[in-house]
């Protein structure tokens, strides 16, 4: 070996052992000053963001994707949630929005790709975990197609009016006991799990019944057929909310064993708010749902502004009770549109829900570091810091890989890159207070004060 190559091999050689040097010391300074929680490399943890219509430039801009997802693998993220039904449209090439003729135009990438293919494969490409979300679950604005072709999938209030309104805006509910809501629901949610390489589906706190609503003619000729009963006048009376939500956790039970039987190791992936505002407020029972076997993981939202009351949260029985049988994360809000966390709150946060061995989300992508007061590279160190190790997650032991289309829909209609009637994100930090106790017995139906709406 010549001398010149050999100086280089040991310029080499010293500079990696430097590098492991460093690592190994930022890594204990971090354990030491910031008191991070080190789990064993082998014992997957749930690191998850979600991709929001506030992202579509990410989503549908091939370049800016792919830097997406090198960006969140190089930070050691292994899940990701991208939104494919919003505002009562598909944002994925779909077949059955366009037979159903609620969808007049075809989503497509800015480069003429299908953007949620392209993504997956980037995904898996990089060992992340992807899990379409479907944020709008049961709700669509009464302006959207699906509103206006199928008034009779509405539900009502007991006064007559449809609308509610939250940071989505004013939002119209499909019935989620009416037979055709239901298939088409289910078959949204197949065309995803049949089409595409994905490790699972999410549902978030919109795969719900507002408890105000349900007193329309289906639902109230239900209740009439099955107990005789006149439904009461009192939405919160407590048989009333419990048939209601038993009637959801049937559809959740239906959803779960159509998906199964597809693929058994497909992830049904819920994301509630905390219990008590979860049950009495969109009689969204998920803990009757982990019990039942319903679902595989659950993302608890608990976007509180104040810290004590968010560790109280994130402390409650039915937590820790659902952590026992599935992985359990807590989601973080790391920012809106219009206004930022402070990363010093997220990483106080964060620690505290990994003391509690639990895992994270973090809403959203575009909120992290691109659109912030403080610098993007203090931001992103720090949550490289948070994680100064890879966790892989494994969500299927035998794959069933199904066709990865390049355009599942052939159309002549208008392609339109640009998202559809301005979907919006009703997850944006609009979310109950914790105004209500549940007792430890966890029985939802003592609990009857109005929670309180607070912006994050």
């Amino acid at each position: 070996m010549s001398s010149f190559v050999f100086s280089q091999w040991l310029s080499l050689r010293v500079l990696k052992l430097l590098s492991l040097f460093f690592a190994s010391y930022f890594t204990i300074l971090l354990i030491s000053v910031w008191n991070v929680p080190v789990f064993s490399q082998n014992t997957p943890e749930i690191r998850a963001v979600w991709l929001t219509t506030s992202d579509t430039d990410t989503l549908l801009d091939r370049p800016k994707m792919k830097e997406a997802i090198a960006n969140l693998a190089s930070l050691h993220f292994n899940t990701i949630y991208p939104v494919v039904w919003n505002s009562g449209y598909a944002l994925y090439p779909s077949k059955v929005a366009q037979e159903e003729r609620i969808q007049p135009f075809v989503h497509k990438g800015l480069q003429g790709q299908e953007p949620l293919g392209e993504l997956i494969e980037e995904a898996h490409r990089h060992k992340m975990l992807v899990l379409p979300w479907f944020e709008f679950g049961f709700m669509a604005p009464p302006s959207s197609e699906l509103a206006l072709k199928h008034p009779n999938w509405l539900t009502k209030a007991q006064d007559g009016t449809q609308s509610t309104y939250s940071a989505a805006g004013e939002v119209v509910w499909l019935n989620p006991f009416h037979p055709e809501v239901q298939k088409f629901i289910t078959a949204l949610v197949m065309e995803v799990v049949n089409l595409y390489d994905i490790d699972g589906i999410q549902f978030d706190d919109h795969l719900c019944l507002p408890v105000k609503l349900g007193y329309d003619t289906y639902t109230t000729n239900l209740y009439r057929q099955e107990t005789g009963l006149e439904p009461p006048k009192d939405y919160k009376e407590a048989n009333w909310m419990r048939w209601r939500a038993n009637k959801l956790t049937e559809f959740v039970a239906q959803l779960n064993q159509t998906i199964k039987a597809k693929n058994p190791n497909k992830i049904l992936s819920i994301s509630p708010n905390p219990y008590n505002t979860s049950y009495n407020s969109f009689l969204q029972d998920w803990l009757n749902w982990v019990r039942k076997d319903l679902i595989d993981e659950l993302i608890i939202q608990v976007y509180r502004s104040d810290f004590a009351v968010f560790k109280s949260e994130i402390t409650k029985p039915e937590i820790r009770e659902a952590k026992g049988k599935i992985p359990v994360g807590i989601a973080i809000l790391t920012g809106l549109p219009n206004r930022v966390t402070p990363i010093e709150f997220v990483r106080e946060k964060t620690l505290a829900v990994r003391q509690e061995r639990l895992g994270i989300a973090f809403f959203f992508y575009g909120s992290m570091w691109s659109t912030t007061p403080e610098l993007r590279s203090e931001r992103k160190s720090s949550f490289q810091y948070l994680f100064p190790y890879q966790s892989h997650r494994i969500a299927r032991v035998n794959p069933i890989k199904p066709n990865n289309p390049t355009n599942p829909v052939t159309s002549t209609n208008t392609v339109n890159p640009i998202k559809p009637s301005n979907p919006v994100n009703p997850s944006n930090g609009v979310t109950p207070n914790n105004s209500t106790i549940i007792d430890s017995s966890i029985d939802p139906t003592n609990v009857t004060s109005e929670p309180i709406l607070i912006i994050d």
